[in-house]
């Protein structure tokens, strides 16, 4: 994992002072640590049966699409409001100051669909329970979730209100 952290960048007081961002461009940049890092991803779930894999906006589509592709799976992009065309199912949830919204098409994943969520980022995790409550009300099978990072020191994982499995590969 040491050959994927050294290819994230740490950038002081952005985008506001006294947060520590996360820059992953420098990794995705990088062929060979960004094969690492999807593989890494994969491992966890290889055998599960992952059907569907949800990718959450926008950093999420990257890791999301590499990571279907490899699991041999299909992509459901998981978006902010006026990106999809209707009939959708959105999920509005909370964060540090104020409230967004995740929606799907209603058609995104088939009953009973064995399914992942994928980010790049655990913060405060409200945008992850989002994403799972999203998935349950697609009629999909949540098989579990995958990050890149987790900021533990935020409490993410705590809100993950599921018994499905929670990876992070990188932990700060």
């Amino acid at each position: 994992m040491q050959s994927i952290r050294s290819l994230i960048r740490d950038v002081a007081d952005f985008p506001k002072p006294g947060i520590v961002f996360r820059d992953v461009t420098p990794l995705l940049a990088d062929a060979g640590g960004f094969a690492r890092c999807i593989d890494a991803l994969a491992e966890p779930w290889q055998g599960s049966g992952v059907q569907a894999v949800c990718g959450i906006e926008s950093r999420g589509f990257i890791f999301g699409a590499a990571l279907a592709q490899k699991l041999h799976a299909g992509f459901v992009p998981l978006r902010k409001p006026g990106k999809l065309p209707p009939p959708l199912v959105s999920v509005d949830y909370q964060l540090e100051y104020g409230s967004d919204r995740l929606q799907a098409r209603s058609d995104a994943l088939r009953p009973g669909e064995r399914t992942l969520i994928v980010d790049d980022v655990l913060a405060t995790g409200g945008t992850l329970e989002a994403a799972r409550t999203l998935v349950e009300r697609l009629g999909g099978e949540l098989v579990g979730a995958s990050v890149l990072i987790e900021l533990a020191g935020l409490g993410g994982r705590a809100r993950w209100q599921s018994p499905a499995r929670l990876h992070a590969l990188l932990s700060y």
